[in-house]
């Protein structure tokens, strides 16, 4: 008679190599790993996490390459909108967990598994994201969650794995680090207080570059196409050209705080220099492209749809609905952007557009106007200020009674 099957989004690190030894050996399933790639991960540890996979006893171990849709389905939206959460997280591990949590709930439900699995303590974001798209994705499986129902520390974990003749160097990782396309995040003691800045030897990229750089990003409707004059196939090969590029300066480097899904204050490092840049060049060349008006609805819709993204809420309908919108604004959104690379900074010297709003046909701010006169400003201006001139008058006649 055969096993119950069981998913297990499988990472290869401590909490998930675990999983895999309770699951197969204390709850006598068939496990079956998955890792869901989304740009974190080179050949040679694809390869090395596959074999321990099976070193440790998967039925059956995949791994889902999901980069590209992982750009175009989310990556895409967080460029339109400048979504950066708090005004300063990019939602590098954010976006990422829920969209490969979605990812391991289809696979599941593709196998027909009985359970779906995953290592999330329960301390974090992480295991409300996975539990939401594997309710939504896979309702018939059940849920199991080994490291946050038995309440396990590190020290426990790997005491269990030892038992079961698994010996690895557990004790060396002094910070967690989490790769992805979006950025790295990067945990430890440090932020786990208030005060405490990741020291040096915590960022995954040294610092090795001193001369400043000036690059050029090409962008077409709102996506980013090339770079520094080579357009490329694909924006993901831009991304990941752009932070070869960038993050040797120590750009990108950044400790967020925010509000946890559970309620609670959270901090966590992150190395983003490709986002960050890519955030503000495209934000700054909406700046001239777009009206006043689909700039300040742009940011409206970006914030919301930032947030619930945060939350786990991906497959949510209304977040396709933000999608079109964001989408429809992009039209003009075309040109190329100039940046200046230094260490630890960049900033962006310029744009250059077609659809550029500065346009002198019109006019030069402070300077000189073509489409109107001194006394089209003179009416404008006394229009404008009607309502609050009554406002003021109506005002001092009331307090005089």
């Amino acid at each position: 008679m055969s096993q119950p099957k069981v998913v297990l989004a499988f990472s290869g690190g401590l909490d998930t190599s675990f999983c895999v030894k309770y699951l197969s050996e204390d709850r006598g399933f068939d496990v079956y790993s998955v890792l869901v790639d989304t740009g974190g991960f080179s050949e040679e540890e694809l390869d090395t996490i596959e074999k321990n996979a099976y070193s440790l006893g998967v039925k059956e171990h995949i791994t889902i390459s999901k980069t590209d849709s992982y750009y175009n389905d989310c990556i895409k939206y967080l460029i339109f909108g400048n979504i950066l959460k708090n005004n300063t997280y990019p939602l590098s591990v954010s976006a990422e967990r829920i969209f490969q949590a979605v990812a391991v709930a289809e696979y599941a439900k593709e196998i027909g598994a009985n359970a779906i699995a995953h290592g999330s303590t329960g301390a974090g974001n992480d295991q409300v994201r996975f539990d939401m798209a594997f309710r939504i994705i896979a309702p018939e499986a059940e849920i199991i969650t080994p490291i946050r129902d038995l309440k396990l520390s590190r020290e426990a974990e790997i005491d269990y794995l030892i038992k079961k003749g698994v010996d690895r160097p557990w004790h060396k990782s002094v910070y967690s680090i989490n790769k992805g396309l979006w950025g790295t995040s990067v945990g430890g003691k440090e932020t786990l207080t208030s005060h405490s800045y990741l020291p040096e030897e915590a960022w995954p990229t040294p610092v090795s570059k001193s001369e400043p750089e000036r690059i050029t990003l090409h962008f077409e409707k709102g996506e980013v196409t090339g770079l520094n004059g080579e357009i490329y196939g694909s924006p993901v090969k831009v991304i990941q050209k752009l932070a070869e590029l960038a993050q040797p300066f120590g750009i990108g480097r950044d400790i967020h705080v925010g509000d946890t899904i559970i309620g609670i204050k959270g901090r966590v490092g992150f190395e983003a220099a490709a986002p960050l840049i890519l955030i503000k060049a495209h934000h700054t060349l909406e700046k001239h492209v777009l009206t006043e008006q689909q700039l300040y609805w742009k940011e409206q819709l970006s914030n919301w749809y930032g947030s619930l993204l945060h939350k786990g809420q991906f497959v949510e309908p209304v977040m396709r609905n933000i999608e079109a919108f964001l989408r429809d604004t992009q039209g003009h959104v075309s040109g190329k952007v100039h940046v200046y690379l230094a260490p630890y900074r960049f900033h962006i010297e310029g744009i250059e557009s077609a659809y550029d709003l500065m346009s002198p046909v019109f006019g030069s701010y402070g300077e000189m106007n073509n489409a109107w006169s001194g006394e089209d400003v003179k009416g404008f201006s006394k229009v404008a200020s009607n309502q609050n001139v009554i406002y003021e008058k109506i005002t001092e006649l009331a307090e005089q009674k």
